[in-house]
């Protein structure tokens, strides 16, 4: 990863344009090709920025004093950053990044629900829980009372990004003629009513998980959805 601290000019151009006028900035450069501009505010978002795939190609200017970047993505839009006053240009080996580890709560219930499989229905049975894909591991994958394959998604809290990601692993386990057709179920504490509405457009079934319940200090029923 390549960070710079310059003041700097930038100007997008592609279907839409933006412009933000010279000032103190971070640039960042990531090994996948992204650049993004910050300032000291805003949170994590950027003010701007150019994602992979793309291209960065350093050009001469009349000005002494300044520098022309200038990022163009496969589309032909480009990110030109004119670049004054460098007081930081520094790169950084990060390594391979572990992912997203999930939280106590979240990985806990994953594994009382693989122990008491039979809360998604009786006759389920367990295969594996962190089934490896392409494009990461399936929380629970098991068979329904038919030996149908399930894949299950477990959240803490189910927004519509877990639905999203389960759809994401669903698409990929029916390319599979061993596991084919894979139904989905969608499990949290708490379910978000747009979240809901997606999996359920999506033939997907949600499950309200009661985490006292699972670990045997309460006797509440799971509700179904």
């Amino acid at each position: 990863m390549r960070l710079v601290i310059a003041r700097c000019q930038v100007d997008y151009v592609g279907r839409l344009t933006a412009h933000l006028p010279m000032a103190r900035r971070l640039i960042m450069m990531k090994s996948d090709g992204s650049v993004l501009v910050h300032s000291d505010g805003g949170s994590y978002k950027p003010l701007n920025w150019m994602s992979p795939p793309c291209w960065l190609e350093e050009r001469e200017t009349d000005s002494e004093t300044s520098q022309l970047w200038v990022v163009t993505n496969k589309g032909g839009e480009e990110l030109r950053i004119t670049v004054e006053d460098i007081e930081l240009d520094s790169k950084h080996e990060l390594g391979v990044d572990p992912g997203l580890v999930k939280d106590g709560v979240e990985a806990h219930l994953q594994e009382l629900l693989a122990e008491h499989i039979e809360t998604l229905g009786a006759g389920y049975t367990l295969i594996r829980r962190e089934y490896m894909t392409a494009i990461g591991p399936v929380d629970i994958l098991c068979r329904d009372a038919d030996g149908a394959t399930v894949a299950v998604e477990i959240k803490r809290r189910g927004e519509i990004d877990g639905v999203e990601q389960l759809t994401r692993y669903l698409e990929l386990l029916n390319r599979d003629p061993l596991l084919a057709p894979v139904a989905g179920v969608f499990a949290a504490q708490q379910i978000k009513p747009q979240a809901k509405t997606l999996a359920t457009d999506r033939g997907i079934r949600c499950l309200t998980l009661d985490y006292n319940a699972l670990r045997g200090t309460e006797s509440d029923e799971f509700r179904l959805f």
